[in-house]
């Protein structure tokens, strides 16, 4: 398994507990939107402490970009990325990730599930092919909503929040519903991206099959 090491572009906070890193590219790496990688970072005591995240950017850049969901309770990865700054280096490896786009549909997101749906949607925009595609966004409250305005700027009323700890304006209240997917689905053949912790997906593939969605058209990472 090959190793990458990139320098550390620019790194920033784009929530109160999300960052966005901006890393060199290797000549040659290559990925598809929804696409990830493991990263370690390049520190004794850090390099083998392997951690998967998703591409943010475009395939075409020069450059990588991640969105990183931060635990610092946990005293693990992510809490030693808060530690970083321009110049330090991570470890990338090998490529993989089952989501890829496959038509358009209605992308189904918990929290820092929404990753491999940013690479999509840029992706889409890159080619004015947005159409009538829908992200549904569950968080807890509307300070964990990862890139609002560029998700709302990019789909309109078809950006669907729901917040299940905090109740506002704009935003559904509780959790993604057989009503609200029902409401959203075009039909048996809609394709559904989804993407977030094990427990909701289980829960909202239950859903789907209830609502008539098949496995075929399910296309889904667990996070």
């Amino acid at each position: 398994m090959e190793q990458y090491f990139v320098k550390i572009k620019s790194i920033n906070k784009v929530t109160h507990d999300v960052l966005k890193i901006v890393t060199e590219k290797p000549f040659g790496y290559r990925f598809a939107p929804g696409q990830a990688t493991e990263i370690a970072i390049n520190k004794t005591g850090w390099d083998k402490e392997r951690r998967p995240f998703t591409f943010t950017c475009l395939p075409e850049n020069d450059y990588l970009e991640f969105t990183i969901k931060t635990y610092p309770a946990h005293k693990g990865v992510t809490n030693e990325l808060l530690t970083l700054k321009q110049y330090d280096e991570l470890i990338l490896h090998d490529v993989f990730g089952a989501i890829a786009f496959k038509g358009e549909g209605v992308f189904i997101a918990g929290g820092a599930g929404v990753t491999p749906f940013i690479s999509i949607f840029r992706f889409l925009r890159s080619k004015n092919e947005i159409g009538n595609n829908k992200l549904i966004f569950a968080n807890k409250t509307r300070a964990d909503i990862i890139l609002e305005r560029e998700f709302k700027d990019l789909l309109g009323e078809n950006f669907i929040n729901i917040l299940s700890e905090e109740k506002v304006e704009g935003c559904g209240y509780g959790f993604i519903s057989a009503g609200l997917l029902k409401k959203n689905l075009v039909g048996p053949g809609t394709k559904v991206y989804l993407c977030g912790p094990e427990p909701m997906m289980d829960a909202i593939e239950k859903v789907l099959t209830y609502l008539g969605i098949s496995g075929e058209s399910i296309i889904k990472e667990a996070f």
